[in-house]
């Protein structure tokens, strides 16, 4: 067992053993990885319960062979099958952030170091430690990223302004979220909204050390936890 975990709840890719009931699939990060995958294992004949970001659970036995062909077909669609436990772990926290950020309405009324050790059954403190270790920047910084990007979308959509959006992504006030938005992207909302060409970047890239960024302090100078999407009831 890892070091800093509760319980585990899952099976982890052995090649040397011929069953797999859970694989896991780095660089999987939206629908269209999804079906992408789905795909590559109807040509295989494997049958698959679920299909999530990063995780694929299936029905039958699969054997090495079957394996080094999924591998290779899904390297040609740059996805990469995943062996190692903690690049697993790695790739399960990076996944939990980005559905919570990009892909569901519902946000979490939770902490979400809570919500992550609860989710994944690890000491939150083993989580960061472990995510920053291998990924050279912190969980924090990694959320801030793509919560960023997420605004970038929704200024992009027009559907809310910026008040609205601030309280959808939960920040305390609409100048924490222009202040944290410049500090990001060197550009006030507003700014971002006037351009032309608004660029964003893809998901897979959001959160490398280059883009990492201070913390910024809230109200009375208190450093707001960056880690939470909605207010707590």
């Amino acid at each position: 067992m890892i070091p800093g975990a509760k319980r585990r709840n899952f099976i982890v890719i052995d090649p040397e053993e011929e069953i797999y009931l859970k694989i896991y699939i780095k660089y999987m990060v939206s629908a269209r990885c999804k079906i992408v995958v789905k795909e590559e294992l109807r040509k295989l004949g494997l049958h698959f319960i679920v299909v999530d970001l990063g995780e694929v659970e299936i029905m039958e036995k699969i054997t090495s062979e079957q394996r080094e062909q999924l591998k290779t077909a899904l390297l040609g669609s740059g996805l990469q099958l995943m062996d190692d436990k903690k690049a697993i772990l790695i790739e399960k926290i990076k996944n939990t952030i980005i559905e919570m950020v990009h892909h569901t309405d519902e946000m979490i009324k939770v902490n979400f170091s809570d919500f992550l050790s609860k989710k994944l059954n690890y000491d939150y403190t083993y989580l960061a430690n472990l995510f920053s270790e291998v990924q050279g920047t912190t969980i924090e910084h990694f959320i801030i990223s793509h919560k960023i990007e997420r605004i970038k979308e929704l200024i992009m959509y027009d559907e809310l302004n910026i008040t609205e959006i601030a309280w959808k992504m939960n920040y305390s006030s609409v100048a924490h979220l222009s202040n944290q938005f410049k500090k990001v992207t060197g550009l006030t909302p507003t700014h971002f909204k006037q351009l032309r060409d608004k660029k964003r970047s893809p998901i897979e890239e959001i959160g490398s050390p280059p883009a990492a960024m201070e913390e910024l302090p809230g109200p009375n100078g208190i450093t707001e936890n960056k880690i939470t999407f909605t207010k707590a009831q």
